[in-house]
């Protein structure tokens, strides 16, 4: 069964959001996995802090079905698909890793670009799969956070409670 580990993130009302799509998450993958939530600036465009965090599970369930099952999360949670990549979100979900699944599968790029791109994408993922090695390379997540440059985007870890049980410390 592959580890999947996804991308989440909310500049509105992110709180709920955020918790609203991790419960519709919990539902239809059983157990997750969650990393810190960080805080951000927007990337892009000028816009509110973002909250965001990396979620794992183990599924069965294939891309395709589980790209489409995300959608529909971030559909319910109010998403407006009509806007540029980089605008205010209510709810932005996205697949980082598939299993060891590396190339273009189902008309997902995996890994992710974004793991490389971001802090707010790599450093969650570094802190919940350390360890696990970028698929297709021999390095591993914690030497890729090592590596990256912290001047190109500053976050900071924020206080998240979700489901009664505090997942996250600020600073």
């Amino acid at each position: 069964m592959p580890t999947i580990f996804l991308g989440i993130g909310s500049n509105l009302d992110r709180e709920r959001h955020i918790s609203s799509g991790l419960d519709m998450l919990y539902e239809i993958l059983g157990g997750l996995k969650l990393s810190s939530v960080y805080e951000s600036d927007a990337v892009g465009f000028c816009g509110r802090p973002f909250y965001n965090l990396v979620a794992a599970a183990e599924t069965n369930i294939g891309l395709g079905q589980l790209t489409e099952l995300i959608k529909a999360v971030e559909d319910k949670n109010g998403r407006d698909r009509t806007l540029p990549k980089f605008s205010s979100r209510t709810l932005d979900i996205d697949v980082l890793l598939y299993g060891e699944c590396s190339g273009c599968h189902e008309g997902v790029e995996l890994p992710r670009p974004e793991i490389l791109e971001f802090a707010h994408v790599l450093c969650p993922l570094a802190e919940i799969a350390g360890d696990r090695l970028m698929p297709a390379t021999n390095i591993s997540f914690t030497s890729l956070w090592q590596q990256y440059d912290k001047s190109r985007q500053v976050i900071w870890p924020v206080d998240f409670e979700w489901q009664g049980s505090k997942i996250s410390t600020g600073r």
